[in-house]
This record gives structure tokens, sequence and C-alpha cells, in this order.
């Protein structure tokens, strides 16, 4: 294995030029924050600039069928790349930072590369995944599902949105639904850079986490049938009250997280009510229910409290409730050796670093049984994130880049001379059947 290049690096200020040109699609006015849910206008518009940005550089792109894109550089023998990526897509009040710092990152990572005059000997590659959040197709991780093989392509196409939304149709509409196959080849390994979206390493002031896994992360999505009536003339005994219903599953999962403990979290994160007046008593209500614990066996007990605690609450409110499933992913644990990269880049560039779990799902899990995985987190200013006032410091952001660049130049190795000129007549860039029906 060749040595690593030691005076290479991202160029900060590209990075963040480009973090802020994407944060101007979807721009929530008065915010740095933005609103690119997945497979709306704004979305496409957000993968034409990045994809404009993956031709520049001369990577070959490619598009499957989910609508993930890939760009690819190539290295100087073929074969599996060494794979860095995230998601553009965003919640409904986004920042600019989540998923948008992997993806973009791994440009610059490309840029550094080239404009060292590198060629390494494994290729390298920058992909963006589709409906990473899940805000408007449930699950989330739903492109990088698909991309590992976890998900049937066709199974994912008819997924019906939040808004009523298909998500097959809403690639036609896009004209991201690709022609490469689903699910992919596996890469060489993969490495994800993301903002922490926790409050860990802003408080103990460190600049580098070296994640260990994700974990277990399980949704639910409960519906309640009770009576719409009048507020004002129905005893508080004779009421089917689904408000009251939802209130009661939103206090009792509060409950639990406390009775188990770190690090149990439970959110009901959306609640709808029918009719929704302010004197009528709610007919109907849908709530989602969303836990994570690193324990998996810990995670099925609170999904069985929960189901036990429905039924009794059934009968106690004479109304009926159902439930369904909209996610579940078991905890990941990431590879020991990628982890160790992770670490010793953050040290050789003489930065802070710890390990620690990821409170979110990231579409690193999915690539975690596939190949070689780990993640590098940065400092979330507070913890804030899914809030447009999520922020990360600049120098933060390009300390990222940077331990992210040398792991995967590590991975890549750097081509000797003699391989650089025997693959001097290869050429790049998107074919016609690459990017038949996209409009990027």
């Amino acid at each position: 294995m060749t040595s690593v290049a030691t005076d290479i690096s991202v160029d900060g200020q590209g990075l963040s030029d480009r973090l802020a040109a994407l944060a101007s699609i979807g721009e929530i006015e008065g915010t740095d924050g933005a609103c690119r849910l997945a497979l709306t206008d704004e979305d496409r518009d957000g993968r034409d600039l990045v994809v404009t940005w993956m031709r520049d550089l001369g990577m070959e792109i490619s598009i499957d069928g989910i609508g993930n894109v890939v760009g690819t550089l190539a290295g100087a023998e073929p074969g599996p790349p060494v794979m860095c990526g995230s998601h553009i897509d965003t919640v409904r009040t986004g920042g600019r930072y989540d998923g948008n710092l992997g993806v973009l990152a791994g440009l610059q990572v490309v840029e550094a590369v080239q404009r060292a005059g590198i060629t390494t000997r494994r290729p390298l590659a920058v992909g963006f995944f589709t409906d990473e959040e899940g805000s408007r197709f449930p699950p989330d991780m739903l492109g990088s599902l698909v991309y590992t093989g976890e998900m049937p392509l066709e199974e994912a196409l008819d997924i019906v949105g939040t808004d009523g939304a298909v998500v097959g149709e809403e690639l036609d509409r896009i004209g991201y639904r690709g022609p490469a196959p689903c699910p992919s080849p596996a890469p060489h390994a993969f490495v994800e850079l993301h903002i922490e979206q926790g409050p860990i390493l802003d408080t103990e002031d460190i600049v580098i986490g070296a994640v260990t896994g994700v974990q277990g992360i399980s949704w639910t999505e409960i519906t309640v049938a009770g009576q719409s009536n009048h507020a004002g003339t129905t005893p508080m005994d004779m009421r089917h009250d689904a408000g009251w219903v939802a209130t009661r599953i939103a206090v009792f999962v509060h409950e639990l997280a406390t009775e188990f403990g770190p690090p149990q979290v439970c959110t009901v994160g959306r609640v709808e009510l029918h009719p929704n007046l302010v004197n009528v008593v709610a007919s109907d209500a849908v709530l989602t229910v969303d836990m994570r614990n690193t324990d998996d066996d810990l995670l099925t007990e609170a999904e069985n409290r929960l189901a036990a605690f429905l039924e009794e609450l059934a009968a106690e409110s004479g109304t009926g409730i159902t439930s369904r499933r909209l996610a579940r992913f078991a905890p990941v644990e990431f590879d020991p050796d990628m982890i160790r990269l992770v670490e010793k880049a953050a040290a050789e560039l003489g930065f802070s670093h710890r390990r620690l779990c990821s409170g979110a799902g990231h579409d690193a899990q999915m690539f975690a049984p596939v190949c070689p995985t780990s993640m590098v987190f940065v400092p979330s200013w507070e913890g804030i994130s899914h809030n447009p006032f999520e922020h990360t410091e600049p120098e933060h952001l390009e300390a990222g880049a940077n331990v992210m660049l040398r792991v995967m130049l590590e991975l890549a190795e750097i081509a000797e001379a003699s391989e650089v000129q025997a693959t001097s007549g290869a050429t790049s860039g998107a074919t016609a059947e690459e990017t038949a029906g996209a409009t990027a």
C-alpha cells in the first residue's frame, strides 16, 4: 500500500460556499435553513445543482431506479469504489448541514485529489440517496435501503407519501428515475461525514466523533377512532375523546423512556386531530411514535409495552385504536477497523476526538451489512438539528472533511506513476444510458 499524502487538504471556503448555494434552494426566509422534501420541485432543483457540480469535476454519473445519484472518479484500477455520501433532502424545517455536508464534502475531497494531481488506485465515489429523512415517504433511508437490497425497488416505488403522492410517479415527474439497477454493487468501503445532531461534541469541546454505530429505530403510526361531540354538553365520563387518548399515548411513551433511562428515547412527533375545532370533542386522531435504543432487546420491550398499553387504553376510553409500523431498524455496529481509521486520521491531523454512538439514523447504517463502513461526526452547536438554526463552525466543517479525505485516501491507496500512465487514456463523464430519463 502506498502512503497517504500528508500535504493535501480540502478547500474549506469552497465547502462553505457550496453549502450556502444548496441551502438557497428551498430557503426558509430569515434563516440559514431550507425545506427540500424528497422528490419535490425543490429536491429536483437541489439534485440538478449537485449533479452539475459532479459533471464539472469530470465524474461519471449514475442514477438508479429509486433516484439515488452516484458520481465516480476513475482510479488507476477498475473495481468497487471507496464511497462517501449522504443525502440532500431535508425535513420541512431543515438546516443547511444535515446530510448536505456529507455529500458536498465528498465533492471537495474529489476536487482536492484532482488539485493535488493524485490518482488513487481504487475509484472514488460520492453518492446522495433518495428520501433519507422519510418525512414525505416513510421509511427513512429509503434510497439506501433499495441501493443495498434491503427493500425491493417495486415496493419502494409504490410507497404513498404523507401528501398522497406516490414515489414512482414523483420520480418520473422530476426526471430522476434512472436506468442503473437496484440493488447496486457494494462499494469497497463507505464513509459518511455528518453533523452530530446532538450535544456531546459541542458540550465537551471535541472536534471529531468516531462513530461506533447507530441505535435501533422504531416508527409507529397510531390511529384513534372516537366520537365527535359537543365540547360543552357532553359529560366527561360519556366521551370517546380521540384527543385525550392521543395525549395519554404521548405521556405514556415519555414516562416509558424515563423509566428505561438513557439511551432509550421516545417521541410523539406528529399529531393530527379531526375535526380539529376548539369546541368539538375530537372524533379521530393520528399520531406517530418514534422509539430508539442501542439495545435491540430493550427496544423490543418498549414496543411490546406500548402495544399492551394501547389495548388497555382502547378499553378504558371506548375508542378503537389501531397501529401500523412505518419503519424498524435494528441497532448497527460499524466496522472496528474503519472506526480506527477515523481515529487515526483525526490524531494525525491534531484534532481532539472521541468515540460515540449515533442517536439518529443515517444512510451509513444501510451500508454496514454490505461493506466496511464508518462515520465521522463534527459538532452541532448546542446539539440543535432538524431546525433552520442548526450550526457548525466552518473550521469544524473543514476538519471533518479533511478527516474523511484521509480515510478515503487510505482506503483507495495512491497509485504509482506507472499505474497512472496505464490509465491515462481513460475518460469519464455520464453516458447517455446512465442519464436517460434524468433532467439533471
